[in-house]
């Protein structure tokens, strides 16, 4: 007979809720933003109302015995021994609502979750200012569970503010009050739960929930240790969140608001991990967390409070918001203007970790840091090292820093591998194989625009530099800057070319301002360009054909030939624009 990693256990609500409070059961109330709808929290009130099965709950021992008080929280009377898999959703909505305590959204403000209920329909609803006003409702369904009403002068005071609009009769009044004690003993509706044993890892609770929960979200280590985190160090987990609402919201004052990344809490975890633990995998640092050790297994409170000291450490850091700005300036000196130019959260997010370890570590000076992590997250960006398997290819980064002593050290060894990676093979045939795609978001057509910001070119036929019009401040109804089709797809269609992946090749795109694009719509190249090189020297000509990868007389060439030239060119203006940051 097999031997099952997991055991049935039987809760009532009050239970559940009760050991929640005492610490016995971790809830981490903001283990992940609060995404049911209001509606959908009324109807679980309604289903267990009506005594309907609402589905098992999913618990995980967390190994480590009772006693213990958690890492910087003193509210709670225990360390939990059962961390939350699955019912996260349930269980903080039941939390929530019966205790009045309020939840986070997805845009991290916090809301308090209303539910009424109608005595006499027997029916649930979310508050709202009509239903406030409407006697016929208690519009806060938690009076009934707060310890200073008791359900006798509830009922009491809810049929004496209904008689002061209308009258009600014997029986009706029965049924209001069998009605209010019936919401009342929910809270000794049945819970059937899971509880998995503490010698199951982390892919094994990963795997059941996805097993018994068709629904759900595929749990990740991020998942796994943002719930350690809630339950041993609140007040990390909470900074996190609110690190992360900032860089949502504009602010007068200092702020994590900024123009190039609206991380989740799972991403900057990441962060957290990569600088602390000097580590990009996340399960071996989850196991630490707990306090286990990876060669007996066992695990201890003292070594789990250790680790938790270096996360601390780490997250400090991390969200310093002089180190967070300080970085973001790293990529502006890149050449990178925006979110948008930004094709992958983790490149930068890791270049951030390579910046803070610069910082921290060795002590680089500020300007030669600036300009060090500036390349490499141009060329981290450009090359996609970290797509795919992104934490192997980092963990072999960060592996290396073992022999890595001194500030010089670090910044050669950062640019030993931009030039292992950067060769001439990569310059010379890679890169422009890269144009050869019509996707609209891919790193090197943001490589390319980098390359202009530090060039500091001009658009298409215009004096305005680029940089300028890539300004995130600048908000308008239309785009300032558009991309236009060199060989418009109105006049290739008449010449026999009209499959979109030829038509919308990145090579036959230029940055052109709006007025400009309407203007020269469908027009052959042979019509349209002369007009506007007309305006400019050859001088200025010149410039702007290099910026813009252009031959002279391109628009009298063959369409192919012409693809194929530019590619090569919008190449070498990006390693122009790279050897720039060098200096």
């Amino acid at each position: 007979m097999a031997i099952t990693k997991f055991k049935e256990v039987g809760f009532t609500l009050s239970k559940l809720l009760q050991d929640i409070e005492m610490g016995e059961i971790g809830l981490p109330d903001i283990q992940r933003p609060f995404v049911w709808p209001n509606k959908k929290v009324r109807n679980l009130f309604d289903s267990m109302y009506k005594g309907f099965p609402i589905g098992y709950l999913l618990f995980w021992a967390n190994g480590i015995g009772d006693g213990h008080r958690q890492i910087g929280v003193n509210a709670k009377q225990k360390v939990p021994r059962l961390l939350i898999v699955d019912g996260q959703q349930r269980l903080t909505s039941l939390y929530a609502v019966m205790n009045k305590v309020p939840v986070i959204r997805n845009n991290y403000n916090k809301e308090t979750i209303r539910i009424a209920f109608n005595p006499i329909k027997e029916e649930f609803d979310v508050a709202n200012a009509a239903i406030e006003r409407n006697p016929e409702f208690i519009p806060d369904i938690s009076v009934v569970w707060a310890s200073d009403v008791g359900i006798f002068r509830l009922a009491d005071q809810y049929l004496m503010r209904l008689r002061s609009t209308r009258e009600v009769s014997q029986e009706e009044e029965d049924k209001i009050k069998a009605a209010i004690n019936k919401l009342d003993k929910i809270e000794a509706f049945p819970f059937s739960v899971l509880e998995i044993s503490s010698s199951a890892s982390e892919e094994e609770v990963s795997d059941i929930f996805v097993r018994i929960n068709s629904e759900g979200t595929l749990l990740n280590q991020a998942d796994f240790i943002l719930t350690l985190m809630s339950v041993f160090w609140d007040e990390g987990r909470t900074a996190l969140e609110e690190f992360c609402r900032q860089t949502r919201v504009p602010s007068d004052g200092p702020s994590a608001y900024n123009n190039f990344i609206q991380p989740n809490p799972d991403q900057l975890i990441r962060v957290d991990i990569g600088f602390g633990f000097k580590r990009a995998r996340l399960r071996s640092v989850y196991n630490v967390l707990r306090g286990k050790d990876l060669d007996t297994g066992e695990f201890s409170e003292e070594r789990r409070t250790e680790q938790f000291e270096v996360l601390r450490n780490s997250q400090a850091q991390v969200l310093n918001l002089q180190s967070w700005h300080d970085f973001h300036k790293c990529l502006l000196q890149a050449g990178y203007r925006n979110k948008d130019m930004i094709t992958s959260d983790i490149a930068l997010l890791y270049s951030y970790i390579f910046f803070l370890i610069g910082k921290h570590d060795y002590n680089v000076p500020a300007s030669t840091l600036r300009k060090t992590i500036a390349r490499w997250f141009y060329a981290t960006a450009l090359t996609s090292r970290y797509t795919g398997s992104f934490e192997t290819r980092m963990e072999q980064d960060l592996s290396r820093l073992r022999d890595i002593h001194t500030s010089d050290e670090y910044i050669s060894y950062l640019n030993k591998i931009i030039d292992e990676t950067m060769t001439e093979d990569y310059w010379e045939i890679t890169l422009p194989n890269e144009f050869n795609t019509s996707s609209a978001r891919t790193p090197v057509l943001f490589g390319y625009f980098a390359a202009l910001n530090l060039l500091n070119a001009q658009v298409l036929f215009s004096l305005i530099r680029i940089s300028e019009l890539l300004d995130p401040t600048i908000k308008a109804n239309k785009a300032a800057l558009e991309r236009h089709h060199l060989f418009p797809k109105g006049y290739l269609k008449k010449i026999g070319i009209s499959e979109r992946r030829i038509t919308n090749l990145l090579s036959n795109y230029a940055l052109v301002e709006w007025a400009d694009n309407i203007a020269i719509s469908d027009k052959p190249p042979k019509e349209y360009v002369p007009q506007y090189e007309a305006r400019f020297s050859e001088k200025e000509l010149k410039d702007m054909y290099f910026w813009h990868g252009l031959p002279r007389k391109w628009y009298e060439m063959e369409f192919n030939d012409f693809l194929q030239e530019r590619q090569t060119r919008m190449a070498k203006v990006i390693r122009k624009g790279f050897e720039k940051l060098r200096r």
